[in-house]
């Protein structure tokens, strides 16, 4: 990183920071766990650290969920080594539920300024990048569920709204808290497309509208920052974990994508399905759907959550506006128009990290669409109401259930594997094994309970 790469403003930035009263700047990414870390910098070093960035290890990258450090990847061995923190300053924004502070997106790069193999925001640059010589663009949206609770002990969950599911004055109870959020997501950039309560006791569900794949990613971290600030000014605590206890309803972090050439969406057809092209993509979703999963999705908590009957996605198939199925087909209408379709991959969850999630997602379908796969006929009816016999005659198999099983579909899966890039792959399979390590011989509930306030 050298000055020329630093915006010529940025000493004019950090002068309007601190005139308006901002301390210091967050600059956040997610580890392999999809737990957002940082580091916050006084607002007068700003410039020096666009321009330097700042030192931080590198085992960030081999930190399991509970914040153990394996060092069983061979390439992150030892404790010894640096790398720099870079703030990405066109993404800067004042937090409005926390006005003494900024916050940025941040790349992490080798100590000389070069390419770090470990830096999962570049990998979804270079697959954006990819899609583009290939002549494609991509939308992305996220839907986000989480749990509202009051403060209570660290093992209690105490519901901070008493339902109804969907109901206007079940949100009553934390009236002040939906405002706060209303107003500083908008203030922080942030477009809600609905906000709700859901289905799950304490549980809600706000939607960010479709952006490019990486600000997509980024606002996600940008949302879980604006969503904690609001919930601490009225004494609640969030949960975004895929499951907050074995009795709880699971949260899904939902990828909505489309594919676009020439201005068109690929995903766009009819009432039944995509077009050829569109069709092909969603062939490669599913073909590799496996192995998306073991990122968008690869937590303990992550499995927990896949459960038949609970919208979250057991079996390998897609359907149109079918919720339990993990490849959810969204037709275009005559009412929203035909560009509104797209596809939603509901095996996805707040213990992915975001950039990973939707590079191994891009990835695939647009191998599909290069390949021109044919599609099967989709699927409209629960698979886990099927029998055994019903499952294997049409070809239906669950998703990975065990870590072991998440690492083989993984490996195995050369489209996936080479998105990740050989080093970067080592340390996310290491800490896989590092939480089921952690996780063996203990309860499901101490489990969960490990997991519930961690993302």
């Amino acid at each position: 990183m050298t000055s020329s790469d630093v915006p010529l403003d940025v000493r004019g930035v950090t002068t309007a920071l601190s005139d308006a009263g901002v301390a210091g700047v967050t600059i956040s990414w997610a580890d392999n766990n999809g737990i957002p870390r940082a580091r916050i910098v006084p607002v007068a070093a700003l410039p020096r650290v666009a321009e330097v960035g700042v030192g931080v290890t590198p085992l960030f990258a081999v930190f399991d969920s509970s914040d153990a450090i394996t060092f069983a990847h061979e390439g992150l061995s030892t404790p010894s080594g640096d790398v720099r923190l870079v703030p990405v300053l066109d993404r800067l924004v004042r937090l409005a539920g926390q006005p003494a502070l900024a916050w940025t997106p941040g790349r992490l790069v080798d100590a000389d300024g070069g390419p770090w193999p470990y830096d999962q925001r570049a990998v979804l640059e270079r697959q954006v990048e990819a899609l583009a010589a290939a002549g494609l663009t991509a939308l992305v949206g996220y839907e986000m569920e989480f749990g509202v609770y009051a403060e209570g002990g660290p093992d209690e969950l105490v519901p901070a709204h008493p339902g109804p599911a969907y109901s206007p004055h079940a949100l009553v109870a934390v009236d002040g808290f939906v405002a706060d959020v209303l107003r500083d997501f908008a203030a922080n950039g942030l477009e809600i497309g609905q906000l709700h309560a859901e289905y799950g006791p304490a549980q809600m569900e706000l939607s960010l509208a479709a952006t490019d794949p990486v600000t997509a990613a980024d606002r996600q971290l940008l949302a879980r920052q604006t969503l904690r600030a609001a919930a601490r000014r009225h004494g609640l605590r969030l949960s975004f974990a895929p499951l907050p206890a074995t009795a709880a309803a699971g949260n899904g972090w939902h990828i909505h994508s489309s594919l676009w050439r020439d201005g068109r969406n690929l995903l766009a057809g009819t009432a039944q399905g995509p077009g050829a092209d569109g069709a092909a993509y969603v062939a490669g979703l599913l073909r590799d759907l496996p192995a998306i999963a073991a990122i968008s999705a690869p937590s303990i908590g992550s499995l927990a959550r896949l459960r038949p009957g609970f919208f979250a996605g057991v079996y390998a198939v897609w359907g149109v506006e079918n919720r339990e199925a993990p490849l959810r087909y969204v037709p275009g209408t005559s009412l929203l128009g035909n560009d509104h379709a797209n596809i939603e991959l509901k095996t996805s969850d707040a213990s992915a990290n975001p950039y990973l999630a939707v590079a191994a997602l891009l990835a695939a379908g647009a191998a599909g669409v290069a390949e021109g796969l044919r599609l099967d006929p989709p699927v409209q009816s629960d698979p886990g109401s099927w029998s055994a016999e019903e499952r294997a005659a049409r070809g239906v198999a669950a998703l990975p259930s065990t870590q072991a099983e998440q690492e083989d579909a993984l490996r195995t899966n050369p489209r996936v594997t080479a998105v990740l890039g050989e080093e970067l792959l080592g340390a996310f399979l290491a800490v896989r094994r590092s939480d089921a390590a952690a996780a063996d011989g203990r309860s499901p509930d101490d489990v969960l309970a490990g997991l519930r306030w961690r993302y």
